[in-house]
């Protein structure tokens, strides 16, 4: 039966494991064998350490005699590292127009490129005025092109779609 939960977060350290016995891992990573919290605790004391529970949900659960501000220290700096590596993915928007000139397209397309490039989504906006909604087929056709140009880079995860007076494509990276 296990003891009672720990009272904050992470393992329960010296004091707080109350369970009768453990299974201990010494200093060096050795394992030596089950024994009582309470022997475990003093050998803890002895050697000027602390009896930290590794896996409490072990039968009987597992410690291991380690400096309890080093661990702390430790899972902080792996807990950063892996913060640093995370990539959040944005959802950056590019607008365009049914009749957008050569060099404006490309300009958009060098932009989306280097979004799709930093791992970004890409949410194509075609916006129609006036009467360009009764043409709504040169916006499809601008939409088309732009996803050929993209070609293997990208998957269509949105595809156009009208929206009042804008059709709307949303592009992610492969």
């Amino acid at each position: 039966m296990p003891g009672p939960a720990p009272t904050r977060s992470g393992p329960r350290v010296n004091d707080e494991i109350r369970v009768p016995q453990v299974r201990l891992i010494d200093e060096n990573g050795e394992m030596v064998g089950v024994m009582s919290a309470r022997d475990a605790m003093l050998r803890a004391y002895d050697i000027g350490l602390d009896l930290l529970e590794i896996s409490p949900n072990a039968v009987p659960p597992v410690c291991k005699l380690t400096d309890y501000g080093k661990f702390k220290y430790e899972q902080q700096k792996k807990a950063n590292e892996a913060r640093k590596r995370q990539k959040v993915v944005e959802l950056k928007e590019i607008k365009v127009r049914p009749n957008i000139d050569d060099h404006d397209y490309e300009v958009k397309m060098k932009q989306m490129k280097t979004f799709i490039g930093e791992g970004d989504k890409v949410k194509v906006t075609l916006r129609f005025r006036g009467r360009e909604m009764a043409h709504q087929e040169l916006g499809i056709k601008v939409l088309e092109r732009i996803r050929i140009e993209l070609g293997e880079t990208i998957k269509v995860e949105q595809m156009p779609r009208l929206e009042n007076r804008q059709m709307i494509m949303v592009l992610a990276p492969k």
